[in-house]
């Protein structure tokens, strides 16, 4: 479905070079009518949460339980991903949510909706989407070469924001002339539409595919697929385990901005819902910005992710200092900007960095730890806000987080100098051998 690219496209740090790829646009296109539809689904059933129940604490278990899946059995999911031909995976995975849509459509429709069976629903979605979300991340990275990567994530990161507002936009217009049912129809249909659209694709000549083993066929990598295997790449990769810490310690003292900058805002620095609206819009604006910016990245690297980590911690500690809504509303647009080109680079390391046959269950892992930072995370920047206030928390949580990033990167750099100084006071010993550093 696409011609080999010429050496100057394959040299493109052009933040749209993977949509060169027929299958790539298709697949971007499918990803929005899904986002779209997805958003629209989240913003009716909210409400459909509190029609029911009246209870906002309700609406937040909602959103835990259909989250819990991927805490408990995301590493099972990406192992499903490893073991069964990802393109098959990703339609069956679609169409299952969408026949869960459908049916959430037609109880409402016919008043039949109650909690218990929309927990059931939102439940079953989150197990699907264990499977779902590592093999459509891994689908539309199959579909281009390994150095074209960070743009598809960064085109796939605009697509996400455009589908959201375009989803939250339709949702209001769905319910208001053809009921709350509509919106769950639609989510089912636009998920049956990137099932029809996944048997179509091709990779992109480069492209690294997915080799599935089958017995006899001489697969030279183990054959077992299993969690555990998947957990031990994790664990011993230096590298990710890096990742995983700077992200998770980013997820927990920083990034919650809708919850810091809000209380930030409407108290210090005394500003009211319509300031903390600018501030959200230009924290948008950022990240669109930022996802282009990400997507010129050929060859991302954890240490980049690191280096803006903590560029973004120090913005943050002196947006917590910010004497005015002005200099806040300055500085939260490079605040987005950075945070949304590490999350492109990290996004890219963590889907290129694994092997092939691993791949799925590297993002299982994450999807499990990236689930705590997300339950985890709110509630322990809330205590930090109750002990110290929006701006003691803002700049307390910039200050931990540049300085472990900083703290890592020293005993980093001691651990690789110190098989060179070892190999310079043996030469300078008299008659001792020298230090052999075969592996």
């Amino acid at each position: 479905m696409s011609s080999s690219p010429s050496p100057a496209q394959s040299a493109s740090r052009s933040p749209w070079r993977s949509l060169r790829y027929r299958s790539m646009r298709w697949w971007s296109a499918a990803n929005f009518v899904s986002n779209a539809g997805t958003w629209m689904q989240l913003t009716v059933q909210n409400l459909l949460v509190l029609q029911i129940t009246g209870s906002a604490a309700a609406t937040g278990l909602s959103m835990s339980v259909q989250a819990a899946p991927a805490l408990l059995i995301s590493v099972f999911g990406g192992a499903a991903v490893d073991r069964w031909p990802r393109k098959l995976t990703a339609a069956v995975s679609q169409a299952l949510l969408g026949t869960i849509a459908f049916t959430t459509a037609v109880l409402v429709a016919l008043d039949r909706i109650d909690m218990i069976s929309l927990m059931v629903l939102a439940a079953l979605t989150g197990v699907v989407a264990t499977v779902d979300n590592p093999a459509c991340a891994l689908l539309g990275n199959d579909l281009v070469p390994p150095e074209d990567v960070p743009s598809a994530i960064g085109v796939g990161a605009l697509v996400h924001q455009a589908g959201r507002l375009v989803g939250a936009a339709l949702a209001g217009m769905a319910v208001g002339f053809l009921g709350t049912s509509a919106a769950y129809f639609a989510n089912g249909l636009s998920f049956l539409f990137v099932a029809s659209v996944i048997p179509f694709l091709r990779p992109a000549p480069g492209a690294v595919r997915q080799d599935v083993p089958g017995p006899g066929a001489g697969d030279e990598r183990p054959a077992g697929l299993t969690v555990r295997e998947g957990l031990a790449f994790f664990a011993r990769r230096p590298r990710l385990v890096a990742l995983a810490g700077v992200t998770g310690i980013s997820a927990v003292f920083g990034r919650n901005y809708g919850l810091t900058l809000a209380v930030l805002v409407t108290g210090p620095l005394a500003g009211g819902a319509g300031s903390f609206g600018t501030v959200s819009t230009v924290l948008a604006v950022g990240g669109i910005l930022g996802a282009v910016l990400g997507a010129r990245l050929r060859r991302p690297s954890v240490r980049l992710v690191g280096a803006l980590a903590a560029v973004g911690a120090l913005l943050q500690v002196v947006a917590g200092l910010s004497p005015s809504l002005a200099v806040l509303i300055v500085l939260v647009l490079p605040m987005a900007v950075v945070e949304s080109v590490s999350d492109t680079a990290g996004t890219s390391v963590l889907q290129t960095a694994p092997p092939a046959h691993l791949r799925g269950r590297v993002l299982g892992v994450w999807g499990s730890i990236g689930t705590v930072w997300g339950l985890g995370g709110p509630p322990a920047l809330g205590l930090l806000m109750e002990l110290a206030g929006a701006r003691g928390a803002l700049v307390t949580g910039g200050l931990i987080i540049a300085g472990s990033i900083g703290a890592g990167y020293v005993v980093r750099r001691r651990r690789a100098l110190t098989p060179v100084l070892l190999r310079k006071e043996q030469d300078e010993v008299p008659g001792r051998p020298a230090l052999s550093t075969a592996a």
